[in-house]
């Protein structure tokens, strides 16, 4: 089996992420660099409980054709070449559906990053990307359009996010960075909407009181 001890971390970033919800069921996905030629690609609708390092894909970066691997890449395979060949200093591209970032793709507008720590690892701004179907070339044009060399986090418009990292390690710490700050983001638009006298106002305070309610733990390799 082609490039084993990386096709094993790939499961065992997805269990990671999917224990700590940013994956569930079937939902998200990722890719990991090897060397300039090769990806390796979780499988698509493939339980992450369930997949085994011979369920993830090992393809060529610059055509995606499979070179190993017993099932079939995940349909937002071509997105995450985008990332890793635009993105030559990255190593890593994860996809989530992860539910405060998610949510904040509904507004449709780019998160500004205020931390230097949260800047280190996702850039000045969190940018948005257009709405088009998952798994579709124009979903990954759209993305690649959006691409900048300074950021590493981008929300996907009424569907999830995607980061990137110069190693494995650094894009699981944008995801739950990520996370961290869309969920700061979104308290403070909704605490300035429940300072005012409206008729919204008790179930503005419940959704501050669920969102002060969400542990977010660092994810780390």
């Amino acid at each position: 089996m082609k490039f084993q001890s990386v096709r094993q971390q790939v499961v065992d970033m997805s269990v990671k992420l999917a224990d700590h919800g940013y994956f569930a069921a079937t939902g998200g996905n990722l890719a990991l660099k090897v060397d300039d030629e090769h990806i390796v690609v979780t499988p698509s609708a493939t339980d992450y409980y369930q997949m085994t390092a011979e369920d993830v894909c090992v393809l060529r970066l610059r055509d995606l054709a499979k070179v190993d691997g017993d099932r079939k890449p995940s349909v937002e395979t071509g997105m995450h070449a985008k990332v890793l060949r635009i993105r030559a200093d990255c190593r890593a591209s994860i996809h989530t559906h992860q539910p405060i970032a998610s949510a904040c793709t509904l507004l449709g507008q780019p998160v500004p990053v205020s931390r230097a720590e949260d800047r280190a690892l996702l850039g000045d701004e969190v940018r948005i990307v257009g709405y088009a179907p998952s798994g579709t070339s124009w979903l990954s044009s759209k993305l690649a359009k959006a691409l900048r060399p300074d950021a590493n986090a981008y929300l996907l418009r009424t569907h999830g996010a995607i980061c990137c990292g110069t190693s494995a390690e650094r894009a699981l710490r944008a995801i739950s960075a990520l996370e961290a700050l869309t969920r700061d983001y979104l308290r403070e638009r909704i605490a300035a909407r429940a300072a005012q006298s409206s008729p919204q106002q008790a179930a503005l305070q419940r959704l501050l009181a669920t969102l002060d309610a969400q542990p977010i733990q660092e994810l780390v390799v």
